[in-house]
């Protein structure tokens, strides 16, 4: 398993194990979600990340390891902040780590993201305004409150680093790259489409490896995220979607994609896993796999390296870059 340099963390693997084993990608039961956690750091796995939304994931990361993991396996956890009331914010991201240490069984959280999208002050979404409060925080309450609610919470060894989740506003993304105290890593959507899919709630391109390039210039960790898009960059969807979901359209989109891994011969989760390890300015990725049997696919791609040159043109030329946005 390679690794890399994870800025604050130290030397992690190039795959991260992420959500998948809390039941939230298509069915998966206890048993194989936890021998899941244990094949994965068997296999070299050293990064695994998680949240409270990811079902019960930071309960079987409890449960697998018994507040024992092995040594040099780190962690990561999430909170999403929304719109606090003024001065709240402190307490609620504490309460949150609080509450994942417990879960979790740890004394401590490697990293600790605002899972929360960003947007400017007076930002309109064009899809979820309404509901904006519980999923989105405004740069000046990040700059005001979040911050230095991240500095206290590794001043007081709760957690090593912080970062941020890079899928908001990409404008207010890149403002916050260029905060003077910025997060130790950002996670960014990695995969060949450049497609939040349902995440994506604002009108304006998603521009993600604009602000992979970004955080890798301001001298920060990257890890990429939705390397398959939820599901869309797969032989077939493993969950039901409705006709009108974003990630069924990008799946339907995708079809010249799965045509190309037809003539190359290979199961298009392979294809869309190792492209996106074959990205500049990412240095992990977070799997969303569910089961022992995806996670042995996973660990082929990352033992056979980069794509070529002329291979990833191959799957640029397909036109899908951003066509959802």
């Amino acid at each position: 398993m390679r690794t890399v340099n994870l800025n604050g963390l130290g030397d992690v693997s190039r795959l991260s194990l992420g959500g998948g084993i809390g039941q939230i990608w298509g069915e998966t039961s206890r048993d194989e979600a936890l021998a899941t956690l244990h094949a994965a750091v068997d296999a070299g796995i050293s990064l695994i990340d998680c949240a409270p939304m990811y079902n019960n994931a930071e309960r079987f990361i409890g449960e697998a390891f018994g507040g024992r993991p092995p040594q040099g396996v780190r962690f990561t956890t999430k909170h999403q902040l929304g719109t606090p009331g003024p001065g709240e914010a402190a307490a609620a991201l504490e309460a949150s780590v609080d509450a994942s240490l417990a879960a979790m069984r740890l004394p401590r959280i490697d990293l600790f993201f605002l899972h929360s999208n960003l947007h400017r002050d007076g930002y309109a979404y064009a899809f979820g305004e309404s509901a904006k409060a519980q999923f989105s925080t405004a740069l000046s309450i990040y700059v005001e409150e979040v911050v230095p609610a991240m500095e206290a919470l590794k001043a007081k060894g709760k957690i090593g680093q912080w970062g941020i989740t890079g899928i908001g506003v990409p404008e207010a993304v890149l403002d916050a790259l260029a905060h003077p105290v910025r997060p130790a890593v950002v996670q960014v959507i990695a995969n060949l489409m450049d497609s939040p899919g349902a995440l994506k709630r604002y009108a304006e391109p998603a521009r993600p490896r604009q602000i992979a390039r970004a955080a890798k210039a301001a001298g920060l960790g990257v890890m990429g995220i939705r390397a398959v898009q939820a599901g869309a960059l797969t032989a077939a969807v493993d969950r039901e979607l409705s006709p009108n979901s974003p990630d069924r359209r990008d799946f339907e989109r995708a079809a010249p994609f799965r045509a190309l891994c037809a003539r190359w011969g290979v199961d298009p989760a392979y294809a869309a896993h190792r492209y996106a390890l074959s990205l500049p300015d990412f240095d992990v990725i977070v799997l969303g796999v569910k089961n022992r049997s995806e996670l042995d696919l996973c660990l082929k791609v990352e033992a056979d390296g980069p794509y070529s040159d002329a291979e990833m043109a191959e799957i640029n030329g397909l036109g899908l870059r951003g066509i959802g946005d």
